[in-house]
């Protein structure tokens, strides 16, 4: 199959495999809430009655004095307790093989080509680091809100974009499901679509 590429009268061949792979909501989802689940730091944590410096002898004896039965004063009954039911440090990853990603990839960008959200440049690029620059490149690109995908990273590109509302830039590399899924048009530099079939066909 074939991609338009804008500003250019010939279109440029791609893997069908890859372009045109049928939608599988139920996959897509499962990978872009494990990859949100791998971003989770999962850091928090609380001390029990264990971790509260303390509380090694019994209070009073256990028979005799009128008062209700203590073992430790870092129960979590008391005040300056430990807490009933602390949170801990824990890994929020999630398993997802390397065939289920690789078909996501698939199954996202062939979406995009068929609503017409995926579009293709012979280049972008900025001379300088400008935001004006960028912002003139993306008007003749026609691309007002969405995602840039280049081959490599591009420092003039990077400093240019990081005012710029609604818009992103990222190289093939860092590509990943949610910021393909989170973009309203995808439009790639045609190395980057190249190195992109070459990683995920």
């Amino acid at each position: 199959m074939e991609l338009a590429v804008k500003g250019q009268k010939d279109a440029v061949k791609v893997n069908e495999q890859l372009f045109a792979r049928p939608f599988s909501e139920p996959l897509v989802h499962q990978v872009v809430t494990a990859y949100l689940a791998g971003n989770r730091a999962g850091t928090k944590a609380q001390k029990s009655r264990s971790g509260v410096r303390g509380g090694g002898a019994k209070p009073w004896r256990q028979k005799g004095t009128g008062r209700a039965r203590a073992g430790t004063i870092r129960s979590p009954l008391w005040r300056g307790g430990g807490v009933t039911f602390a949170a801990t440090p824990r890994d929020h990853s999630q398993k997802v093989n390397r065939k289920m990603y690789r078909a996501c990839m698939a199954s996202i960008v062939s979406e995009l080509h068929r609503q017409e959200r995926l579009l293709v440049i012979k280049k972008f690029a900025v001379a300088k680091p400008k935001t004006k620059m960028f912002l003139t490149a993306l008007k003749k690109a026609g691309l007002s809100n969405g995602l840039v995908v280049t081959a490599e990273v591009d420092e003039n590109l990077h400093l240019a974009s990081r005012n710029v509302p609604n818009i992103a830039v990222i190289d093939v590399d860092a590509l990943n499901p949610l910021a393909l899924v989170g973009a309203e048009k995808v439009l790639f530099t045609m190395d980057a679509l190249a190195k992109f079939e070459e990683r995920w066909a």
